[in-house]
């Protein structure tokens, strides 16, 4: 109680602080000046004020209209003085304003307490702490089969009780610096755990916690291509790969942040759940209140994945009509969920749920166009490709994940090497050409077409905003969240500008100090990628939830211009995509702390300083394992650190940066009328531009073409049935629910999710912890519900013809 009564006065949550502060406001009315010349002169009448107000800057800000006070004089007489004006002020009209998107106005606080602390000590122990810890536990995880992955929402929940532990614990005295050190005044503990606090430690495990992607280049570089660059190498790789995106993605903020039709979907989850754990009350509405809910939807969500996650198995593979028809291959095929299309709908696994994505979150809009999407390409077209045998699709699984050779059998990289693990084109022609499964097939079409068709679609239908942002003409009005963010110092671009011009430099020493075969000209050709990419990926990420990714150029590109070269294929790879990834990734939490009102300059730091930390940590876990523990990435090592991603990324530079893609896409390859999909996918968004510009009522306003070409984007690894229970799932909430009860939607829509995404990951690190990770995951339940679905051709891979051996 001591440290209640002598803490600052700040609220934990923006919801609520102005509220707290009403009887300060009953006596000081905000208002915006008049502009013209009468009103400068005073001579404007009462009836004409609002108006004068408007036409001066258009709706004020809380901040902006709290400039003129009226004492209790005034008020009382009033008449006395010459020119004085007769006002009544609804305090209730302050939080009216809001954002136009119900998605937003449901998930995020249209009020900001500007005093509450936000770079506060604890924030930086606490957030650094579990970004280390959680970045160290993913570098192991990312290195073994079967593991969980510790995503940054646990880390949000993990960090409440221990920041509401610290407030309670740490003294409350404000210390000063000595005079020479600048005199400034700090506490251990300001006072509650509040919400922007928290989010900046969500914003540090956002872009922290996850495994560098380039580790899969060192790692394939060492242990299959036997090339050790050493630590330092690895260190001034990853930092450059993981930062470069840093400063490309401060500069598109006026395109991507400021707008408020940029919603940016997986914020509003995040900012649902903050809001939640921070609230004082629910607001006195009456029913369960939404932290109380979130409380019992997790603790269902955490006991019940122990069904489909370790006690009966088949809930999560529920290809029930393939149990019933274990042998049928079209049937497994069809409506299988291990290689099949998925067309079973049904899955218990909530994990299977969301492996695109959770459904309670991406927009109604979004979700049809990407099932539409699915439907067309790999319901209709995959299955009409598949079954006339094109590119000899029917000699191997309708869906799957390697790639296979003419034998039906997975493709030997190995066949196909030298000795100095250079190409040897002999034994290629005597081995075989590579050839894909069909869903496979199918992905690389779209990804051909989707590469000039989000180029061209952007510029058709955001061609003025981006000539406006250049010219750094306003883009939109700004709604309530960018005036509230008015009160903070903005971040000048040359920050930014200087973060990449920096980390670039970093990628050009790895390149050239450390001998790697990637030229300097081609390192900037890897960055040119994501700069052309980013806005285009950004619109569609910020609109619908899904990112678009650079996996196939920055193959492609370095395999046609680099050839016989993987090391230099898997860096132009290792640069090109992740800083695309980390841009759009860095640009979702500066919306995430514009949607909570944290300081940009506070967000700018917690991102650089956690990245660069985390960096050091991760390159330091690596490096321990591979010096410690035997046997690391063979198949048989004792504690199945079997390295998985780094065998897909092996097998991935093998064969672009190997075999090459002129041998797959070039003239007389069987995957060459491919490439005509890239003027299919330029022309693609023109007629249905051209249509809303002449009906522009019509539906036809609402297609977007690069969500339909990118949204499927996930298979492989994704499967059908991610796609279809996804679906299923995301009609339940975003169109039923939300259409019938929007009360209801509103209030519990985003925390739902939230609380089914951490009770899920919580009760799969639970479960692999504790029964899959002692004795080698040899704790298992033999039986008919855990064994069914592995009994099925969907399965065992069946092909619906048999290849000569």
């Amino acid at each position: 109680m001591r440290r209640v009564s002598q803490a600052p006065q700040t609220t934990s949550t923006g919801a609520r602080s102005s509220l707290s502060r009403t009887s300060d406001f009953s006596r000081e009315v905000h208002v915006a000046l008049p502009h013209t010349d009468d009103c400068e002169k005073g001579t404007v009448p009462e009836d004409e004020l609002v108006e004068c107000s408007k036409s001066k800057g258009g709706t004020a800000s809380l901040a902006e209209t709290a400039s003129l006070s009226i004492s209790p004089s005034m008020m009382e007489d009033e008449d006395s003085r010459e020119g004085s004006i007769k006002m009544e002020f609804d305090f209730d009209a302050i939080e009216e304003e809001d954002s136009p998107f119900p998605e937003v106005r449901a998930s995020v606080s249209n009020i900001d307490d500007p005093d509450m602390p936000a770079m506060t000590i604890r924030m930086w122990i606490v957030g650094l702490a579990l970004c280390m810890v959680g970045g160290a536990m993913n570098v192991f995880f990312n290195f073994r089969y079967p593991a969980p992955t510790v995503v940054p929402m646990v880390l949000l929940l993990v960090s409440y009780p221990i920041g509401k532990l610290l407030a309670f614990s740490l003294p409350i005295t404000t210390y000063r610096l000595p005079r020479w050190l600048g005199s400034y005044e700090f506490s251990l503990n300001p006072g509650p755990w509040n919400i922007k606090e928290h989010v900046l430690v969500y914003v540090m495990a956002n872009v922290a916690v996850g495994p560098p992607y380039a580790l899969n280049a060192i790692v394939v570089s060492e242990v299959f291509y036997h090339m050790k660059l050493g630590f330092w190498f690895n260190l001034v790789f990853v930092l450059a790969t993981q930062l470069t995106g840093f400063g490309l993605a401060g500069l598109c903020r006026r395109f991507l942040v400021w707008p408020a039709s940029m919603v940016w979907p997986q914020n509003l989850v995040a900012c649902t759940l903050l809001n939640t754990l921070h609230a004082e009350d629910d607001e006195g509405s009456g029913g369960i209140s939404r932290y109380r809910f979130f409380m019992y939807i997790l603790a269902g969500a955490f006991l019940f994945f122990f069904l489909p996650g370790f006690l009966f198995t088949g809930l999560s593979v529920f290809s029930w009509l393939c149990w019933i028809l274990p042998n049928n291959v079209p049937v497994n095929q069809l409506f299988g969920v291990y290689t099949g299309l998925g067309m079973s709908v049904v899955t218990f696994d909530w994990s299977q749920i969301t492996w695109i994505g959770s459904p309670l979150v991406i927009p109604w809009w979004a979700e049809v166009h990407i099932f539409g999407g699915f439907v067309l390409f790999f319901w209709i077209l995959t299955p009409i490709l598949y079954y006339t045998n094109t590119w000899k699709l029917a000699y191997f699984p309708i869906s799957a994940n390697e790639p296979y050779d003419q034998y039906g059998n997975e493709y030997n990289v190995s066949r196909v090497l030298q000795a100095d693990d250079n190409f040897n084109l002999t034994a290629y022609e005597e081995y075989s050409p590579l050839y894909l499964p069909a869903t496979y097939a199918v992905t690389y079409l779209l990804a051909f077409a989707l590469t000039t068709c989000v180029i061209v679609h952007t510029i058709l239908y955001h061609g003025r905003s981006l000539l406006n942002g250049i010219k750094r003409i306003r883009i939109e009005k700004d709604d309530i969240h960018a005036k509230l963010m008015r009160n903070y110092p903005e971040v000048p671009d040359w920050w930014y500008m200087t973060a990449f011009v920096l980390f670039f430099s970093l990628a050009i020493v790895a390149v050239e100090v450390w001998h790697t075969g990637v030229p300097v000209w081609a390192l900037v050709l890897s960055v040119l990628l994501p700069i052309i990419y980013v806005l285009p990926s950004g619109f569609i990420y910020a609109m619908t939830g899904q990112g678009i990714t650079l996996n196939l150029l920055a193959q492609i590109i370095p395999g046609t211009l680099l050839p016989g070269n993987p090391l230099a294929n898997m860096v132009f790879k290792a640069y090109s995509v992740q800083t695309l990834t980390e841009a759009t990734s860095f640009v979702q939490d500066l919306k995430l702390g514009h949607y909570i009102k944290v300081p940009p300059r506070a967000t700018f730091l917690a991102q650089a300083v956690a990245t660069i930390l985390a960096a050091f940590v991760q390159v330091a876990v690596k490096q321990w394992m591979f010096d410690n523990i035997p046997d690391i990435c063979d198949a048989n090592q004792a504690s199945q650190l079997i390295c998985p991603h780094n065998q897909v990324f092996y097998t991935a530079s093998a064969v672009w940066g190997l075999i090459g893609p002129s041998r797959q896409f070039g003239t007389g390859a069987i995957y060459h009328p491919q490439l005509f999909a890239i003027i299919v996918g330029a022309i693609l968004p023109v007629p249905f531009w051209l249509w809303q510009r002449r009906y522009p009522n019509s539906w036809v306003k609402f297609v977007n073409t690069p969500v339909i070409l990118n949204g499927v984007s996930g298979i492989p690894p994704a499967t059908g049935i991610n796609y279809s229970s996804w679906f299923a799932v995301g009609f339940l909430f975003q169109y039923l629910i939300r259409r019938w009860n929007f009360a209801w939607w509103s209030k519990f829509n985003y925390i739902t999710s939230a609380a089914l995404d951490s009770g899920t990951a919580i009760s799969l690190i639970f479960i692999f912890f504790t029964l899959q990770f002692p004795k080698n995951g040899n704790i298992q339940l033999r039986w008919w519900g855990n064994d069914v679905w592995k009994n099925t051709a969907d399965y065992n891979h069946a092909t619906l013809r048999q290849a000569m051996s």
